[in-house]
């Protein structure tokens, strides 16, 4: 064996290998980030994910299955050498992982408020008999389930086609030279992996299509990611076609993704001029700045206060929820003050009819003087003395 593992140096493929493993990493750091300055990862769609970590799981080990040969020969060639030849794996295999933390990172940074919804927003509204239990436990919302159950088949998914390209590459009959064709269970299963990678590629970005544009706001995505990513797709396939060894299931996959991504990215470039136009962010909350409210002094908070406090309120397509809201509460407040200064000056007139109503009892002194012709006390008092 190491009498056939002489590296034959190609500086140009080596020098473009190790630069687009530089670039991924550049490329996949905006989406990285982007999830956890933002503490959130609203906006990706868990099918996206799920179809792009397959995906690159079993290109990447299309790329082991059919490069075995060439990485056994690490035992017997210098470090410097062993890294060379191997690098078509590594930058595969960084593809992968790097993207694999995207689903990690969603998973993490989930929004709390989308994983739950309260008791009584799934009680019928026609069961009228009192709950037995007045304590009822949040259930779980549909995507947040759909996105746990979707993670746990990635796990899967990897763990089950590591095993099988494995066992296949140490059970197989090994081949007397790396350039000599694999053995055939190992060639059939590392075309299997490169097809269903490249089908699995191809229909990836179909549901984070029509996630973006249903909700028609940019969200988690990165918009800087896929402007590198979609050119790099180009170098990404003419890096790995170069590689000894590979064919064209190795590099399909990259070019179909390519394409997908590229559209992607123009539908977001799209969206984001639009949310400008609207003064809104990437997850569609409004970016207008806190105003005075109607009452003087106090400050409303749009982010805080918002359409979500008026329980039942309906705006038309043209209106602005933030000011409908604001006229609200000026209204609500005008009322308020209306219905105090009302309720006072009734107390008042009753007052006064009160004092009306106890004036004959307590007698009138000018008229009693008048008539005695001396001072009298008032009412039944003086009534009482004379």
């Amino acid at each position: 064996m190491s009498d056939t593992c002489t590296p034959a140096h190609d500086w140009f493929t080596a020098t473009l290998t190790a630069g687009l493993c530089v670039g991924l990493m550049i490329s996949y750091a905006p989406q990285h980030f982007r999830i956890i300055n933002k503490q959130s990862s609203e906006g990706l769609s868990p099918w996206f994910l799920l179809l792009g970590s397959t995906s690159s799981a079993s290109g990447f080990l299309n790329m082991v299955a059919l490069q075995w040969g060439i990485v056994k020969c690490c035992r017997y060639v210098s470090v410097g050498s062993c890294a060379e030849i191997t690098l078509g794996v590594v930058q595969v295999g960084l593809q992968w992982f790097l993207f694999t933390m995207i689903m990690v990172l969603y998973m993490i940074y989930y929004p709390p408020y989308l994983k739950y919804v309260a008791a009584n927003e799934h009680e019928d509204n026609h069961d009228t008999r009192p709950s037995s239990s007045p304590i009822k436990k949040p259930m779980k919302r549909a995507e947040w389930s759909l996105s746990i159950i979707l993670s746990w088949v990635v796990v899967v998914h990897i763990i089950l086609i590591s095993f099988t390209t494995f066992f296949l590459l140490l059970t197989a009959t090994p081949s007397p030279s790396p350039s000599l064709p694999l053995p055939k269970q190992v060639l059939s299963w590392a075309t299997f992996l490169g097809v269903s990678s490249a089908i699995l590629a191809a229909i990836q970005y179909a549901p984070q299509i029509a996630h973006t544009y249903r909700h028609k706001v940019v969200g988690a995505l990165s918009i800087p990611m896929m402007c590198i990513q979609t050119p790099g797709a180009i170098l990404m396939v003419t890096s790995i076609a170069l590689r000894p060894g590979t064919n064209w299931t190795s590099w399909i996959t990259f070019a179909v993704a390519g394409v997908m991504q590229g559209t992607l990215l123009v539908m977001c470039i799209f969206w984001k001029v639009r949310q400008q136009r609207l003064g809104i962010d990437d997850f569609g909350h409004s970016l207008a700045p806190p105003s005075p409210s109607a009452s003087g002094g106090s400050t409303y908070d749009s982010n805080s206060r918002g359409e979500e406090e008026v329980p039942g309120l309906v705006t038309g397509e043209g209106d602005d929820p933030t000011a409908v809201s604001m006229a609200l509460a000026a209204a609500l407040e005008s009322a308020v003050e209306t219905d105090l200064r009302a309720h006072s000056d009734s107390r008042i007139d009753a007052a006064q009819a009160e004092d009306s109503e106890r004036t004959p009892l307590l007698g009138n002194p000018t008229k009693d003087n008048e008539a005695g012709g001396h001072e009298t006390n008032h009412g039944w008092f003086g009534w009482l003395r004379r």
